[in-house]
């Protein structure tokens, strides 16, 4: 007898639906075909152990195992549950009122039929209510997850007893219905962090306000204990909330990569990913065997911290210019190839030399001649070309510190750059995959960003003065027109032209000795 049911396999951050075929016929040995890694092979263990527990058997007979289509790759565990429902209907060990066949299945068996969460929940369900089908069986730490994507039920199961029960028509299990929206924007501005509890540093406060507005690139530049990471911490808080389509692509890749943990569902609020600077190239970017989502893919819609910047190795950090630049990874192996959004703001810090105390006010450097200037060329020109502001952090004053009037809060500073967002947005509205002020190609440059005759005279005299290459020729431009729209301006002014060339702080000749 043949059993049939639906299963499905994660590629990038899209899934493929897997059709799983057991039958049991006259003969010996269990056979599982269709392109399996050994997780999968495994299964026959897990699945024969599980069917004891619950007083069935593995049949002593030819099994079968076939997963459709067989020229796809299958990995990983998730596949227990549905082979052993389908055993046990092949071999008439049950008699199924409901029909297998309208349902994707998916769960890792224990050995005593317990179900374990799995990875890449969310665009299964996107996939199966995509192909029609019923509902989506899957272990209950997972169902909250599933539940985002509505006209479809989902059914969560704690052990592989209910299941089969569910099947026998002998239990009835409710579909697990969230109201994402409620649960989406009642967490939106839920941030431990926020900028009122920094004391001081309101060019830096400013500098981050432009980077969140414009959504660019930002390099922090001072000594230890200048408050470079704190500030960095608290960007997320200020940046505008996620829309729902973000906030599914965000979901979609946390879900692939297993970080959302159990019970968890939409996430809600921007991402902040701070990698050690021992991280591996294909860490940060992405890849394996069988491609996973790096730590620029988990930034997606959010921000990359890169502290400590020129400790990362070289290699790690050229990887990135692709990515900066296309907002996407892509990743080939010899039989597939996938993709994963980076759409993120890299924002990085670092010291300006070894002992970190390069142009300090109080202390001296103890860094010899030419070890500065090595210092920074750890990080290369072209990744530099790539951040739009360079930002000098100084130490923070003792009255600063110890004074008591409440700074500015994330919410106020958010006000801000929602407005100017709202000014990007209408900018762009004929324009596709164009958000924001950072993500304009060369050519728009040029027709948005008109700074005038004395505009440009300002930036012949900075080019000249600095050694400005032409993508940071055009970096000030976008910053510049981030600038007058958080001051609410239709035309870039001098002001906000002279503002955004300070901003290239090592462009400067000589600015290491």
């Amino acid at each position: 007898m043949l059993a049939k049911t639906f299963g499905s396999a994660v590629y990038g951050v899209n899934a493929t639906m897997i059709t799983i075929e057991v039958t049991v016929t006259q003969g010996l040995r269990f056979f599982m075909v269709g392109l399996p890694d050994s997780a999968v092979k495994e299964s026959e263990q897990r699945v024969e152990a599980s069917l004891k527990f619950f007083d069935y058997r593995m049949p002593r007979q030819k099994v079968v195992v076939n997963l459709a289509p067989a020229d796809i790759r299958k990995e990983g565990s998730a596949y227990d549950l549905p082979i052993a429902l389908c055993v046990l209907q092949s071999s008439e060990q049950i008699v199924t009122k409901r029909n297998l066949e309208d349902y994707v299945i998916m769960g890792e068996l224990s050995l005593d039929g317990k179900l374990r969460p799995i990875k890449g929940v969310l665009p299964i369900a996107i996939e199966a209510r995509r192909q029609g089908l019923k509902g989506f069986m899957l272990p209950a730490e997972n169902a909250q997850e599933a539940a985002i994507v509505n006209n479809l039920d989902v059914l969560p199961v704690e052990t592989m007893q209910e299941a089969v029960e569910f099947f026998e028509g002998k239990r009835d299990i409710t579909p697990l219905v969230v109201d994402t929206r409620d649960m989406f924007f009642n967490s939106q501005n839920d941030y431990d962090a926020d900028f009122s509890h920094v004391q001081g540093q309101e060019n830096i406060k400013r500098a981050l306000e432009i980077a969140a507005a414009g959504g660019h690139n930002a390099i922090m530049i001072g000594p230890p204990g200048a408050g470079k990471t704190m500030l960095a911490k608290r960007l997320p808080s200020i940046l505008p909330p996620l829309t729902l389509v973000e906030a599914l692509e965000t979901t979609k890749i946390h879900s692939v990569a297993g970080k959302l943990g159990s019970r968890a569902t939409l996430v809600s609020r921007r991402p902040f990913r701070a990698p050690h600077h021992s991280i591996s190239d294909a860490a940060l970017v992405g890849g394996g065997s069988f491609p996973q989502p790096g730590e620029i893919s988990l930034a997606h819609n959010g921000v990359l911290f890169l502290d400590e910047l020129p400790e990362f190795k070289r290699t790690v950090l050229e990887v990135m210019r692709q990515p900066l630049e296309e907002r996407r990874v892509s990743i080939s192996r010899a039989k597939m190839a996938v993709e994963f959004p980076a759409n993120f703001m890299l924002i990085a810090s670092m010291n300006p030399c070894p002992c970190g105390y390069y142009n300090h006010p109080d202390k001296e450097c103890v860094c010899g001649p030419g070890v500065v200037q090595k210092y920074l060329n750890k990080i290369s020109g072209p990744l530099l070309d790539r951040i739009d502001l360079h930002v000098e952090v100084t130490p923070v004053s003792f009255d600063q510190i110890a004074s008591t009037r409440r700074s500015e809060s994330s919410e106020q500073i958010r006000e801000r750059v929602i407005k100017a967002r709202e000014r990007q947005t209408e900018r762009f509205k004929n324009y596709k995959e164009i958000y924001s002020n950072a993500m304009m190609p060369p050519e728009m440059v040029k027709e948005i960003c008109d700074v005038g005759e004395v505009g440009k005279a300002l930036l012949r005299t900075a080019m000249d003065r600095l050694g400005l290459s032409a993508r940071a020729y055009d970096r000030i431009l976008k910053v510049s027109r981030t600038i007058a729209d958080l001051a609410g301006s239709d035309d870039i002014k001098i002001e906000h032209l002279a503002e955004a060339i300070q901003y290239r702080s090592l462009d400067r000749e000589n600015w290491a000795g």
